[in-house]
């Protein structure tokens, strides 16, 4: 069952172990959160999204609110809550007191725990969930692992993140795979243009279509349930890139109808940096090679993806406390939150003379990320000008017909700060008169 924010207290008080009732979340927040949870029981999530006093509470969390620099690029990595930074520092202190003991006998138990708290969260079983570092590692792993031959085609696109581009050239470069790529000019404001593109691709040898859930550059949020669908009706296998989605869209992994879906939690999530997770549909496990060595890479036991050797255990454990402060503000409200930060800003500079929006500003087709140019500036210019003269970290984005800045808030983002960031785009806009 998906986790409601009054569960997830009720859990917080009763439940022993490392990510519960003895948690750093507990100690530092659940009072004062349960409170403000209780206070607006009664309101939607849109109607929360626009409460600036419990939003507050939620920014006292995270360090990074009251930083010197604005930071707008969460899309690529979001700093952490206070209590995931300390958790991280007082595992990484006990692992030094003895790594042989500490890591290996102690930390290392937790793995289990943690799997079925990520698993609670994504909807699914625990014995579907790999945890590793980053999306990039989760889905290369399918990539490289699925049993494809010479001739076999793999649909996916252009705007694709470049780590998982190459991935796929790369079996073609070596195999002889057809890696076909759709060529898309966003926004798009209609699903089924989008899912056509897919289906007219397809052809007898097309084996799997490899779709980003949120695409990176710009933040079109892709039809992934209607393409699954679709795919599914002719027998086709679908790996989602979930990496700007899981952890602030609302939905879990298994209602988008995919086989594999891989994603960083160091983004909405706000894990420590090098947290990822894998998914993979039980019958599915066993037909995917690992990425690295295994003693049964052929069986069914989704652990195989987690041989990677000596990795940072202090990382993978600080990820619970990461679930905990996800888990209390709760993503549907998440969502609407950021949602509302980006039409916040959007709204008010999309009609200034010379700047262009190339996202929507439509609920079902983005949320957080929006991308913004203004006519005659150069990308690099414009983030230049955001960076050098405002304090404004955002990201510069040119890639194949898509070329903007990059603007993510996070949930401890400000409407103060983006005032500062409308002022930023007012005032350069102008002198481009």
């Amino acid at each position: 069952m998906y986790p409601t924010r009054r569960t997830f207290f009720q859990q917080l008080a009763l439940a022993g172990g490392a990510f519960s009732a003895s948690s750093l979340f507990a100690q530092a927040h659940a009072a004062a959160w349960l409170e403000a949870d209780t206070r607006l029981a009664h309101l939607t999530p849109q109607q929360v999204a626009v409460d600036e006093d419990y939003w507050h509470l939620i920014q006292q969390a995270y360090p990074a609110s009251s930083s010197n620099i604005l930071i707008l690029n969460n899309g690529g990595v979001s700093p952490a809550p206070l209590v995931v930074q300390q958790a991280l520092d007082r595992y990484n202190a006990m692992i030094n007191q003895g790594p042989s003991y500490y890591m290996w006998r102690l930390l290392d138990q937790g793995r289990e725990a943690l799997r079925d708290k990520l698993a609670l969260l994504a909807g699914t079983s625990a014995e579907e969930i790999a945890i590793n570092r980053n999306a990039t590692e989760a889905l290369l792993t399918v990539i490289y692992g699925l049993n494809l031959k010479r001739g076999d085609e793999v649909i996916g696109t252009l705007q694709d993140y470049p780590n998982v581009v190459q991935a796929w050239r790369q079996r073609a470069g070596r195999e002889g795979v057809i890696y076909k790529q759709l060529n898309f000019t966003f926004p798009i404001e209609d699903d089924d243009v989008i899912v056509r593109e897919y289906e007219k691709a397809i052809t007898p040898a097309t084996k799997i279509i490899h779709v980003t859930h949120v695409i990176n550059w710009m933040g079109q949020i892709m039809p992934v349930q209607k393409i699954c669908q679709m795919a599914k009706k002719r027998g086709i296998e679908v790996l989602v890139d979930g990496a700007h989605s899981f952890g602030l869209l609302d939905f879990t992994i298994p209602s988008l109808g995919c086989d594999y879906f891989g994603t960083s939690l160091h983004k909405f999530l706000s894990a420590p940096v090098g947290t990822g997770m894998l998914w993979v549909r039980r019958e599915k496990i066993a037909g995917i090679w690992p990425l690295f060595c295994n003693s049964k890479p052929q069986g069914d036991d989704i652990r195989k993806f987690e041989t990677i050797g000596t990795r940072s255990f202090a990382i993978e454990q600080a990820i619970g406390e990461a679930v905990n402060v996800h888990n209390a503000i709760g993503t549907k409200r998440k969502e609407e939150r950021v949602r509302y930060l980006k039409n916040y800003w959007a709204e008010r500079v999309q009609k200034l003379p010379g700047v262009r929006l190339h996202t929507s500003l439509k609920a079902p087709f983005s949320c957080g990320i929006c991308g913004v140019s203004i006519d005659g500036m150069t990308i690099p210019e414009f983030e230049g000008q955001l960076f050098g003269k405002y304090k404004i970290n955002t990201s510069p984005t040119t890639w194949e017909n898509i070329s903007c800045v990059r603007i993510t808030p996070h949930v401890y983002t400000s409407p103060a700060d983006l005032d500062r960031l409308v002022t930023a785009i007012t005032q350069i806009a102008d002198k481009r008169k």
